[in-house]
């Protein structure tokens, strides 16, 4: 008997694994059945609005997107469905931070929508966009309803007015391309720097000719005499072409290089306009994060002086006057000087009294009627 079983046991075993093997394939056969022939019964979309202040968008936009996408769903089968199509189709849209999409039991497809939370609204310019803190730029979708800050005026952020993105990644890639096209004119230096070694290896060889007195052709002193003189015209005139052809070459080295500084200048003010952008986050932040500024400040403009500096209006809620808060510099300063005096001096001055309040010096408050 124990001959007999040891033979029999590997032959159970291995009926045994086939048995499992054989089930599982069958298993996930009917797995697949199972899903094929499940279909979508409902879509849910949940947009986690992390702001109290409104909306950016609504469940209704976000069918309308994916009807308008042709993308199946309701009715259309569970394998059929084309989830990661539906998240790329909605984080287009600047203003979507995450999307997920997934399917449930019993056939419920969901869409989970956060969005961006803007600081503050830009309306100068031309431009309709909202920024985040972290200085992330989107167009305003439309019918949405979000109260935040508005900037208003005549000041340019540092990008086009259709651009979607972080306002760093534009500052880099224009500043790419600035460094590439200095680079470009700096090769095309080169050629003229050729053409300038030609001319000087070319004047060199004139003004290192010599002459010497033919004696064995019976030269006489007056046909030598003849000779130098036209050696010394011809030095003369290369000397001539010498002069007039550097001069056409540093004057074409001088402008190749004027367009450089041109560009680098771009670069510099490129890199200013994105310091006065992050300043103007920073000053709605701090704005924001002060109950009394908060509710006081309705209105921010922002305009760029001649200079280029970046300077801001503010319309009040108190009266009907402007406060002219200057450049983004020293807030916490301003700011304290503009209570001290809205503490002590408006109240007993009277609050319609002036037209504009400037707290742009230091230790004064200028008023004007």
């Amino acid at each position: 008997m124990k001959p007999t079983l040891t033979y029999l046991r590997p032959v159970l075993f291995g009926a045994l694994w086939a048995a499992v093997l054989v089930y599982m394939v069958w298993a996930g056969a009917s797995s697949r059945r199972e899903r094929t022939a499940k279909k979508i019964r409902s879509l849910k979309v949940e947009v986690v609005d992390s702001t109290s202040r409104g909306y950016l968008v609504t469940g209704a936009q976000v069918r309308k997107w994916i009807s308008q996408g042709g993308i199946g769903t309701v009715g259309t089968a569970v394998d059929a469905i084309d989830l990661q199509a539906i998240e790329r189709l909605i984080a287009r849209n600047g203003f979507v931070d995450r999307v997920a999409a997934y399917v449930t039991d019993p056939g419920v497809l969901h869409v989970r929508i956060s969005p961006r939370e803007p600081l503050l609204r830009l309306l100068t310019d031309g431009m309709n966009a909202y920024v985040t803190d972290e200085g992330y730029v989107f167009a305003a979708p439309r019918a949405s309803s979000l109260y935040v800050p508005v900037v208003t005026g005549s000041y340019r952020p540092p990008f086009p007015a259709d651009y979607v993105g972080n306002a760093r990644d534009y500052l880099e890639h224009r500043l790419r391309q600035i460094d590439e096209q200095i680079d470009e004119l700096e090769r095309s230096k080169y050629p003229v720097y050729r053409r300038e070694q030609a001319y000087e290896a070319e004047y060199q060889r004139t003004r290192r000719k010599r002459l010497k007195r033919r004696w064995w052709k019976g030269e006489s002193a007056a046909e030598f005499d003849k000779r130098v003189d036209a050696l010394l015209d011809e030095k003369a005139r290369a000397r001539r072409t010498w002069r007039y052809r550097t001069r056409v070459i540093r004057a074409e080295i001088e402008r190749i290089e004027a367009r450089q500084d041109d560009e680098r200048r771009k670069q510099k003010k490129l890199v200013k306009s994105y310091e006065d952008f992050m300043k103007l986050l920073t000053f709605v932040e701090t704005v924001e994060n002060d109950d009394f500024w908060r509710s006081e400040v309705v209105q921010i403009a922002a305009h760029a002086t001649p200079s280029g500096a970046l300077e801001v209006e503010l319309t009040p809620r108190s009266g009907r006057y402007t406060i002219l808060f200057g450049r983004l510099e020293e807030v916490d300063r301003k700011f304290d000087k503009l209570m001290r005096f809205y503490r002590n001096g408006l109240p007993a001055l009277g609050w319609g009294t002036y037209r504009t309040i400037d707290i742009r010096y230091d230790n004064q408050v200028v008023c004007k009627k």
